[in-house]
């Protein structure tokens, strides 16, 4: 068992489509599979936060543009929301940074066409591009593979610890992120291997 990274330390879970920015210490936790999260924080101004998001969509052409999309843009937004939460409690854009999960294959919504990608690889695709075009560098990433992740983002140190989850345990992880896709196109945490800190 991985120990608790700060004992004592508030714990703040974000679920799929949710975000957290503060300027106090807390333990911002989310469970990603094919989702990604985003941990952003300006470390002048002493603010961080973390979103957790899935574009809405099954598969992207390998040569679409994400902006000219509707999960492309809802992706934006999503970041958007996530950085005006972060400068209304003092954060510059300029001087954000970013550390990068998730993205892994667990919905079972493979490609069936090399044209086109999977919705774990636009997830992934979409956080990067979107990251180097708004300018902001990503200090570091996890993302990918076929398990999901628990994530430990440390608002005060900017400390991110990832463990993966068991594949026997990532049905639980399928089913939230099933219900949560669906939604967006209408409208147990068991460790393996050692703690990783990013």
């Amino acid at each position: 068992m991985m120990k608790h990274p700060r004992s004592g330390l508030q714990v703040m879970d974000v679920p799929p489509g949710g975000r957290f920015a503060t300027t106090s210490p807390r333990d911002i936790k989310t469970l990603l599979g094919s989702c990604v999260a985003a941990c952003l924080y300006d470390a002048d101004a002493r603010v961080a936060g973390l979103n957790h998001f899935l574009l809405a969509a099954p598969r992207y052409a390998r040569t679409m543009a994400f902006t000219e999309t509707e999960a492309g843009r809802y992706g934006i937004n999503a970041m958007e929301l996530l950085i005006n939460d972060m400068v209304k409690l003092g954060a510059h854009r300029a001087r954000i940074k970013a550390k990068v999960f998730g993205g892994a294959s667990v919905l079972g919504l493979a490609k069936k066409d090399v044209k086109f990608l999977a919705v774990s690889e636009v997830n992934q695709r979409f956080i990067r591009d979107y990251l180097a075009t708004e300018k902001i560098p990503i200090v570091s990433e996890d993302l990918g593979g076929d398990r999901g992740r628990v994530i430990h983002f440390m608002s005060d140190t900017y400390k991110v610890f990832r463990r993966y989850i068991q594949k026997t345990e990532t049905e639980s992880i399928e089913e939230s992120e099933r219900r949560y896709w669906a939604r967006a196109i209408e409208e147990p945490e068991a460790e393996i291997g050692e703690a990783i800190l990013f």
